[in-house]
């Protein structure tokens, strides 16, 4: 009798068409396990000489081969039919941890929802005109919040109905909150505009005044009232540089053709530092070939810190020539003092607002002051009177922001040095500081220390909440966010009177203690 052929050697057969993860068919010589639909292709019976074992060996390489072609011809990336999606969404398949029961509901269209919706709440809802939603459209939410009423996908149970319902009303509430925002900052543009347009119009008025009234008549209305508060307010720009060049004054008696003298002596310098270390004979005025050396060093060093934010005073920038000349020139009018750092941000303002020579002759009476010339200069007996003066400000208009820096024996020295060096235009924004400088030309060294204490009252309440080291961190970098108004506002509110007593005569009694100190402790003449 002819044996039945063998069913051929098959491989895994993986239906992509299945929702299932996978779906495996082994084909073996059983008859049960013959493929759907079909049986094993047929091949001819051996001849009647070959024994049984040699024809079913034959019969199964045949086989293989077979299944071998089917293997590599067969697409597996099969694109799913339309006609097999209805089945897939509803056929139970199999997840990682359970099996996926068959979906009753089918995905609710957003009409049946709404209906839903307004069958519960009892309320309707218009959608409002074409033309309102144009005019609105700012008040749209840019974000993936109305993901929130999309059905779930297909191997995912379907909402509820209390679900949609629920995810309507969030969805009704965060695009009510995006609008309330959105018209909270509309307005707080708007705001902002309206006071840089009255601001504007305040410089444009105020410039006109300066040019034909002020300045003409220099001498005779600088101390005037009206002109005071008028400076108060902050000069125009236009005139600024020329306001503060008459304000600080040139005692010195330096004129273009000094600066031009002194410029050609410190690029000589520079020629002969950068060809030679030798000494030849560049020695005058008491100071050392290493440290003119090292002032030069540093202000190449200091120039690319300078303003970091405004690419101009940098190597290749507009003013980076510039800057260095008038603080290479400085070096060489006032070796004594040579270059100390935080001079480079004080000249690059004056740079910003004065032409090269004009604030060369400022920048050299300004640090010619008594202040400025203590601190550059490192007279400490000076600069604890400054500090001595100030605390006594200090605890006559905050008191209880005083008694908190004595308890973590914090001094002004932490914070006022790097506020007085710079004169503010390295801790407070460009355009604040300018202002600062506009009263300080006014008012002098008194109200470097008066601003001090406003910065004080403006963040006290921050800063009583602090302990030694974040008050120190705090004062060295200043919030960037300040504005002209809030911490003018303060600088208002600080009364500079002890005792009746004035801030120049404090500290001309501070300077009488420590002189007559001196004298009680000089030691007794010999006999």
């Amino acid at each position: 009798p002819a044996a039945l052929p063998p069913a051929p050697l098959g491989f895994t057969d993986v239906n992509l068409n299945s929702r299932n993860t996978y779906e495996v068919s082994r084909r073996r010589s059983a008859p049960e396990h013959l493929p759907h639909g079909g049986t094993a292709p047929a091949e001819p019976a051996p001849p009647p000489q070959e024994p049984a074992e040699r024809a079913r060996h034959r019969v199964g390489i045949a086989g293989a081969g077979s299944s071998f072609a089917e293997f590599f011809t067969r697409n597996f990336f099969t694109k799913r039919t339309k006609e097999l999606k209805p089945a897939v969404q509803s056929a139970p398949g199999w997840k990682l941890f359970g099996k996926v029961p068959p979906r009753e509901n089918l995905p609710k269209d957003s009409k049946i929802i709404q209906q839903e919706y307004e069958a519960r709440t009892g309320r309707m809802y218009k959608p409002p005109l074409p033309s309102a939603r144009r005019k609105n459209i700012e008040f749209e939410p840019l974000s993936t919040t109305a993901l929130i009423l999309e059905d779930r996908p297909a191997n995912l149970p379907a909402k509820s109905v209390e679900e949609a319902l629920r995810h309507r009303q969030e969805y009704d509430e965060m695009v009510a909150e995006a609008k309330k925002r959105e018209i909270k900052e509309a307005h707080k543009r708007k705001k902002i505009m309206r006071e840089r347009f009255k601001q504007e119009e305040n410089i444009a008025s105020a410039m006109v005044i300066w040019v034909n009234e002020i300045l003409p008549n220099w001498e005779g209305m600088r101390a005037t009232r009206r002109v005071r508060e008028l400076w108060w307010q902050g000069l125009p720009p236009s005139v600024r540089g020329k306001v503060w060049s008459l304000a600080v004054g040139n005692e010195l008696n330096i004129t273009p053709e000094l600066y031009e003298i002194f410029l050609s002596r410190a690029k000589e310098r520079w020629k002969s530092f950068s060809e030679t270390s030798s000494e030849n004979d560049i020695e005058d005025a008491g100071a050392s070939v290493a440290d003119r050396e090292a002032s030069l060093e540093l202000i190449k060093l200091d120039i690319s810190r300078t303003f970091p934010s405004l690419y101009i005073f940098q190597k290749g920038g507009p003013y980076h020539d510039l800057l260095h000349s008038v603080l290479g020139a400085y070096t060489c009018y006032r070796p004594d003092v040579g270059y100390v750092q935080g001079m480079s941000f004080i000249a690059a303002v004056l740079i910003l607002n004065l032409e090269e020579a004009d604030a060369f002759i400022a920048f050299a009476n300004l640090l010619n002051k008594p202040c400025q010339l203590a601190f550059f200069r490192v007279d400490h007996s000076m600069m604890l009177k400054y500090f001595a003066a100030f605390e006594v400000f200090f605890e006559e208009n905050l008191p209880k922001l005083f008694l908190h820096f004595k308890s973590y024996s914090l001094t002004p020295d932490i914070y006022l040095i790097d506020w007085i060096f710079t004169l503010y235009s390295k801790s407070l924004p460009l355009d604040l500081a300018c202002r600062v400088w506009d009263v300080f030309c006014r008012d002098g060294e008194e109200f470097l220390f008066r601003t001090g204490l406003g910065i004080l009252r403006l963040y006290e309440d921050i800063l009583l909440q602090m302990d030694f080291i974040h008050i120190a961190q705090f004062l060295t970098k200043l919030p960037e966010d300040i504005t002209s108004e809030k911490l003018f506002s303060c600088i208002a509110a600080i009364q500079m009177q002890n005792s009746n007593k004035k801030w120049a005569q404090v500290f001309a009694s501070l300077m009488k203690d420590n002189k007559e100190g001196d004298k009680n402790h000089s030691p007794a003449p010999k006999s």
